[in-house]
């Protein structure tokens, strides 16, 4: 189908109740970079936008009457990109895609053997109301990963949800402390302690990279966690770990963050609505323009 790229229309979704100025300033620039690139964009939040199931429920829709050539789904609602997208709407980036990303484990479980990344185990799956009271796994985690190990909660942003653990009545102590929430382990490398990159893919290239690191002792080298960052020209290979990986999961955009290892760049996690305003502060680079133009590339 080709657009007239004046008449192009999309909706950007993002959810209601994340309404901190770190997630303003992204809808600020995506909706800028709209307007620059010709295109109509509408924001809706995910509380104004409720479909519904069942025979004969969709004449119930919470929808606006007229449907967009695209949606810029920047949320995690996965349940509800998913009835978007079976509503017949092309969503950036998809349900599944951000599913994916948004749960580590099932990021590293696609990956498994398709890209170098650290050597990883999904805890057994137990109940939140329940929690692990029986912990004799936890040595054989030391056993496999060697120590220290990582501890991170599938679900989690910024690096608020990862642990390291020294020893097993650490990792114990952790476990405790989470409850019953899903956790992978991880083992440390060590190479890259307080030091990561992080990537911008978008279109199928890197558009900018920076290089973030903690100089007060923390193993996590995000921002939000007191780390700073510089401009970082990437490596051949730390490119096409990072362009790979996004194809691989099936994302239009996304920010790919790798760890420096002894004999080459390593997966860490991919980020399908990655927060690229350090980025822009850091290289320049406004991925929303970038990644407006992308959409704009798709549809014509």
């Amino acid at each position: 189908m080709v657009f007239d790229m004046r008449a192009i229309s999309g909706w950007l979704v993002v959810n209601r109740f994340l309404n901190t100025k770190k997630f303003t300033d992204i809808t600020d620039l995506l909706t800028r970079a709209a307007e620059k690139h010709g295109v109509r964009l509408d924001v809706y939040t995910n509380d104004e936008l409720i479909p519904c199931m069942g025979g004969g429920a969709r004449e119930l829709d919470i929808l606006p009457d007229e449907k967009p050539d695209f949606v810029l789904f920047y949320d995690k609602d996965i349940r509800l990109a998913e009835q978007l997208e079976k509503r017949g709407l092309r969503l950036f980036n998809s349900a599944r895609a951000i599913e994916m990303c948004d749960d580590k484990s099932l990021m590293h479980v696609a990956l498994d053997g398709l890209v170098p990344m650290p050597r990883t185990c999904c805890a057994p799956f137990t109940y939140e109301n329940i929690g692990y009271n029986n912990k004799r796994f936890v040595e054989s985690m030391f056993d496999a990963l060697g120590s220290p190990l990582v501890i991170k909660e599938v679900f989690g942003s910024f690096g608020q949800q990862v642990y390291l653990a020294q020893n097993p009545s650490e990792a114990a102590e952790l476990l405790d402390r989470i409850g019953g929430k899903r956790v992978i382990f991880q083992e440390f490398i060590s190479a890259s302690a307080g030091r990561d990159l992080r990537l911008n893919v978008v279109g199928g290239r890197v558009i900018a990279a920076m290089e973030r690191f903690n100089e007060h002792g923390d193993f996590r080298a995000n921002i939000s966690n007191g780390g700073s960052m510089r401009k970082h020209v990437p490596t051949a290979d730390e490119e096409e770990l990072a362009l790979k990986t996004a194809k691989l999961m099936g994302l239009d955009f996304c920010g790919v963050d790798l760890l420096m290892g002894e004999n080459g760049p390593i997966l860490c996690e991919v980020n399908s609505n990655a927060h690229f305003k350090s980025i822009y502060e850091c290289t320049g680079v406004n991925a929303a323009d970038e990644i407006m133009a992308h959409i704009v590339r798709t549809l014509m």
